[in-house]
């Protein structure tokens, strides 16, 4: 499988989901965006990569990691996000240690977050960018693209959001409730909502 370069666009907070952000990743040779929700930590974590100027006084939990990797000489050479299940993305970090090479899982937030600390690239593969990329700018005529954005992003998010909280629900319900669930979005010809069951059933 092709691997695809990215680079970090942006982050946007949602105006009408409170606490949520989403880390905006760009494809270098494309326009697709790869939209990731992120939690308020590593929102401020990356923020602060981002930002060279900003120095907080006490390391926070990545600039830890990056100080306890200098001291051994562990050096994170790139992060890859390589999966994408049921809307959460995972990732590994790719780290070298006298030549030798290792694999390291992590959160996609908490690897982008060390990949600005090591000026690492980041990568994902085709096919999940087929699946989960999406074109932010919808209204050619409107020069203004980040308000464009911050519109999407916030549908996204919401959308990410509900889609969270509605798997949540249906891990709750028993066996015979999702079937009777199922039956019921189906008659109603809600498909997407079915597949959603369908999904949650096949899981026990």
């Amino acid at each position: 499988m092709s691997l695809v370069r990215l680079n970090i666009k942006g982050i946007s907070y949602s105006q009408t989901q409170n606490g949520a952000y989403a880390l905006i990743l760009n494809e270098i040779d494309g326009d697709r965006k790869l939209p990731i929700v992120i939690g308020a930590f590593e929102a401020q974590s990356i923020a602060i990569a981002l930002e060279k100027e900003i120095r907080p006084p006490r390391p926070l939990t990545h600039d830890l990691f990056k100080n306890f990797a200098d001291r051994f000489d562990i050096v994170v050479k790139q992060v890859i996000i390589h999966k994408l299940v049921d809307g959460v993305f995972y990732s590994s970090l790719i780290c070298e240690r006298d030549k030798i090479e290792e694999i390291i899982d992590a959160r996609t937030s908490d690897a982008i977050a060390l990949a600005l600390r090591f000026n690492a690239p980041i990568f994902t593969y085709k096919n999940i960018l087929d699946k989960a990329g999406i074109y932010l700018k919808v209204n050619p005529k409107n020069d203004d693209e980040s308000q464009d954005d911050s519109v999407l992003v916030d549908d996204f998010i919401a959308e990410e959001l509900e889609s969270s909280s509605a798997k949540d629900v249906y891990k709750n319900k028993t066996l015979d409730e999702l079937h009777n669930l199922l039956d019921e979005a189906v008659a109603n010809e809600d498909y997407e909502k079915a597949a959603k069951i369908r999904d949650e059933i096949s899981k026990r």
